[in-house]
């Protein structure tokens, strides 16, 4: 495993407490060590040993250029649409978990339906690994905001479902492996 690598913030920063998803704010000078740069986030642990996620929005702060989300198609058919969508929710993860949603087996459905002239509905169910998790709103909010920046989409409802409720098996066999569950 990499070395944790300890930063002094440059700035205040916006944070969300994690497990449960309260916002919050780090100051200046506050000393975090990274534990998880995945997707569009950083998940940190402060000085004082609490876990939280830093949004890429404000990497500066943490020394670190924000991340970039690429589109695969530039196509804005449902097809096209559908590709982006499941592509670009592989760049969401639990802040506690190094696996995307996708591979976590989380998102359960992504339906694209034509609204006209090159724009598409979206609608998206996904469940928690928890059902009283904390982060769920947060990872929902992660979800409808990527997949809102992605071309051809007008509307996006990503549905939070706990039936069938998550478990391990869901997960894909590269997920499994990666968390040496397989």
């Amino acid at each position: 495993m990499a070395e944790r690598e300890s930063i002094v913030l440059t700035r205040d920063v916006n944070i969300v407490t994690i497990p449960d998803g309260n916002a919050g704010t780090l100051s200046k000078g506050s000393v975090v060590t990274i534990h998880q740069s995945l997707g569009n986030n950083y998940t940190v642990v402060t000085d004082y040993g609490h876990m939280v996620r830093i949004n890429s929005a404000d990497a500066d702060a943490l020394g670190k250029e924000p991340h970039e989300l690429h589109t695969l198609v530039r196509d804005t058919d449902p097809d096209a649409v559908e590709k982006n969508c499941w592509e670009v929710m592989k760049t969401v993860y639990d802040p506690e978990i190094p696996v995307n949603i996708v591979d976590l087996g989380l998102v359960y459905n992504c339906a694209v339906t034509p609204t006209g002239e090159g724009k598409n509905r979206v609608d998206i169910q996904m469940t928690l690994t928890a059902p009283g998790c904390g982060m769920g709103p947060v990872i929902q909010s992660d979800v409808e905001k990527a997949i809102r920046a992605l071309p051809g989409v007008e509307r996006v409802n990503v549905e939070v479902v706990l039936d069938p409720p998550w478990s391990r098996h869901m997960m894909s066999e590269v997920a499994q492996v990666q968390l040496g569950l397989f």
